[in-house]
């Protein structure tokens, strides 16, 4: 039990993560678009845990009737197959009809049999895709409100472009903002990842593996932004 929480991510601790940077996002930037986007992401992350849930266990109607298939294919087989003593003749050509007709039979309920496996998860793929979507495109509102923030001086300082009430943020201000939005990136690709812990299903983990790509390559950007605000205050 202790090994499996050093192995496993717990949705509640990145749940609880997502609530405390939010709760520090407000405190910092009142009233800030980023501390609205925070409050989605946490939306998101219950929509997340429960889609984990759901692709963590069995759907039992699907697989009840799946195995009744299975059951009522091998009932068929038993009693079409021709007794032990049966004579030579007629009677013989009577067997072979049943057991053809039983092979027939046993074709069509495995094709319905991996039908409604195959179908359990494709329901699961589509509720999955559907989360990540909603993860995709937090990712991409993180990104859009970083964009303004630029401390070559370029664009900064311009009070239409950031969050503070008063004007300008200062250097330590914009730094902080940086952070959280490479926090907030960090803990969606974690989101992610919470949907192939224990779901092995290649074209979900593909998605989930564009996601963390995805989130990596915009926090790169952020950080460039953070090292070139470092370089300039140091040189000040």
């Amino acid at each position: 039990m202790t090994a499996s929480v050093y192995r496993e991510l717990d949705e509640s601790k990145i749940i609880e993560g997502l609530t405390a940077l939010r709760d520090r996002i407000d405190n910092q930037f009142p009233e800030s678009g980023l501390g609205r986007v925070a409050d989605e992401m946490i939306a998101v992350g219950s929509e997340v845990t429960a889609c984990a849930d759901y692709l963590n266990s069995p759907n039992w109607p699907i697989r009840i009737v799946a195995g009744s298939l299975i059951a009522g294919m091998i009932a068929v087989l038993y009693f079409a197959s021709p007794p032990l003593d049966v004579p030579t003749g007629a009677h013989k050509f009577s067997g072979v009809q049943s057991i053809a007709a039983g092979l027939n039979i046993v074709a069509i309920v495995s094709v319905a049999a991996l039908f409604l496996l195959q179908l359990e998860t494709n329901l699961k793929r589509r509720r999955a895709h559907a989360v990540i979507h909603e993860l995709r495109s937090l990712a991409h509102v993180v990104d859009m409100h970083q964009l303004s923030k630029d401390p070559s001086g370029r664009r900064f300082p311009e009070p239409e472009i950031t969050e503070s009430p008063k004007g300008a943020m200062s250097p330590p201000s914009l730094g902080r903002y940086l952070d959280y939005c490479v926090d907030l990136l960090s803990l969606n690709g974690k989101l992610s990842a919470l949907l192939v812990q224990r779901f092995n299903d290649d074209q979900v983990l593909s998605e989930v593996n564009d996601i963390e790509a995805l989130t990596t390559g915009l926090s790169t950007r952020i950080w460039q932004k953070i090292q070139l605000l470092e370089t300039g205050t140091h040189n000040n």
